[in-house]
């Protein structure tokens, strides 16, 4: 090591010759040393970096302390064997970044605006076993994400992108996504979809929270949810300041009385498959919630979020077709395609439509114009209804492989809930009972389970004293394969 190792460095104030000893700064400068050593052997054009981040760590990480004098230029560049210039640019690049000061004829000393950085206590905990089958609802099976029609679109849309198009969006979407989705949307769902009231947002998540930020703003402060029903509705519109009331269902959908006595002027509902008692709304149900929203100058807000998935007949059509201006509307491709992509939309009535727009605008300028590009080419060329009556095959089966796996194992079991989406409803009998104690062997057997108790806002059921475990069971994601031998390890 040459000079700067040694007699060269020290504290703020003191000079060279005043100890014969190490300063407190030698000491700092010698525990640094060995983070600039990667420079010297750093490939030539790399060497500058290779300092500037070494200088950084050394300073954030607190074995250069405030107050401690770096050696002069030459003298490092000479321990380095790197240029003079390359070790001058250094300091003066993290001067100007704060990091180090410096004053002319006296040196470069560290900085004081630095604090160090804290390092985590390591924690020793052992990993947590997986599930060897996980029943979890609500995941979709990612391996049926079509890879190369996605990777064709993708060409074909930056191949054609006009450079305009590159700026900065329409916080409602590109006008070529909200087309062919408002088309998509009236083909296979019934909606009365006006592109121009269409919103592209990032999945139906974003489109609660939108709605929930517009309807605070207009003065309301709570917002009526399904119980039992999706927590994650309830947690969004906290977000956006609005309360949660519960309300109960029946066989027919949520109860009228009850919302209405409620107080609330909004009510996310999931009515054309009921999340998580697999219920579809029946028409009369649909039409007192209709009423209720005329009469109460009330909104609907309609989770469509696996409305294009019905296994023994065509959808129900939604909701909103019936009254566009009481109803806002939203779903995504999280179940079709991919949660990971993040592309959903939110249809609205027009006195929603200018409040959530400028909404959309301050939370993120509008989603990524290439994911919208190719979103659009998708559902132009058909290759989204492919993608549906693909996925349509693979949960058919599925539920059918869950079914057959009860009846053939546990006779007694009642499986509930329409022929639709990712999940049923599964009730076992007495003898399985009580609830904790069967989820707990199903843990140590290695099986993932969600019961119908964790979606209630309320507490247990009407009914107290029926002990009966009911499991709300994901399927789609599990090949036919597995889905059996869960069945068989839950109850064996």
């Amino acid at each position: 090591m040459g000079q700067s190792g040694g007699k060269l460095v020290a504290k703020d104030g003191e000079t060279d010759g005043e100890k014969d000893g190490d300063t407190p700064g030698d000491v700092a400068w010698n525990a640094a040393w060995e983070l600039l050593l990667p420079t010297a052997s750093a490939p030539p054009r790399q060497r500058g970096r290779v300092l500037q981040e070494a200088l950084r760590d050394a300073v954030r990480s607190g074995r250069l302390t405030a107050g401690t004098r770096l050696p002069a230029g030459r003298e490092l560049a000479a321990d380095l064997g790197v240029s003079r210039g390359l070790v001058t640019e250094a300091y003066e690049q993290l001067t100007a970044e704060g990091y180090l000061r410096s004053r002319r004829g006296s040196g470069t000393w560290v900085g004081g605006a630095v604090r160090a950085t804290v390092a985590p206590e390591a924690v020793d905990s052992p990993p947590d076993r997986l599930p060897e089958v996980d029943f979890s609802p609500g995941t979709p099976d990612l391996s049926l994400f079509p890879r190369a029609a996605w990777s064709a679109a993708h060409r074909r849309a930056l191949a054609r992108l006009p450079h305009r198009t590159l700026g900065y969006p329409d916080p409602r979407g590109l006008p070529e996504l909200r087309s062919a989705l408002a088309q998509l949307l009236a083909r296979r769902r019934g909606v009365a979809a006006d592109p121009r009231r269409l919103v592209v947002c990032s999945g139906v998540a974003q489109a609660l929270t939108l709605l929930g930020f517009a309807l605070r703003a207009a003065g309301q402060q709570s917002v009526a949810v399904e119980d039992p029903g999706s927590p994650e509705h309830a947690q969004l519109f906290a977000a956006a300041g609005l309360a949660s009331v519960p309300v109960p269902l029946d066989d027919e959908g949520p109860d009228t009385a009850a919302l209405t006595a409620s107080g609330a002027r909004a009510v996310v509902l999931t009515p054309s498959h009921q999340f998580p008692s697999g219920i579809a709304v029946s028409a009369a149900r649909r039409s007192q919630l209709l009423e209720w929203a005329r009469t109460a100058g009330g909104l609907l807000i309609e989770d469509d979020y696996d409305g294009d998935f019905r296994y023994d007949r065509a959808p129900v059509g939604a909701l909103q077709g019936l009254d566009p201006e009481r109803v806002a509307y939203t779903g995504s491709v999280s179940k079709s395609l991919a949660p990971g992509l993040r592309l959903g939309w939110l249809v609205l009535p027009e006195g929603l439509l200018d409040a959530v727009v400028a909404r959309k605008r301050t939370m993120d300028l509008g989603n990524p114009v290439l994911d919208q590009a190719l979103l659009a080419d998708f559902v132009a060329r058909g290759d989204y209804d492919r993608q549906l009556r693909r996925c349509q095959r693979a949960y058919r089966e599925r539920r059918d492989a869950l079914t057959g796996a009860f009846a053939e194992h546990c006779p007694g079991a009642v499986v509930t809930g329409i022929a639709a989406g990712l999940h049923v409803i599964v009730t076992l009998p007495a003898q399985y009972g009580p609830e904790d104690r069967f989820l707990a062997r199903a843990r140590r057997a290695g099986v993932a389970l969600r019961p119908l108790s964790a979606y209630r806002s309320t507490g247990p059921a009407p009914s107290g004293r029926d002990t009966r475990v009911r499991l709300v069971m994901g399927y789609a994601h599990l090949p036919p394969s597995d889905i059996v031998h869960g069945v068989r390890l839950l109850l064996r």
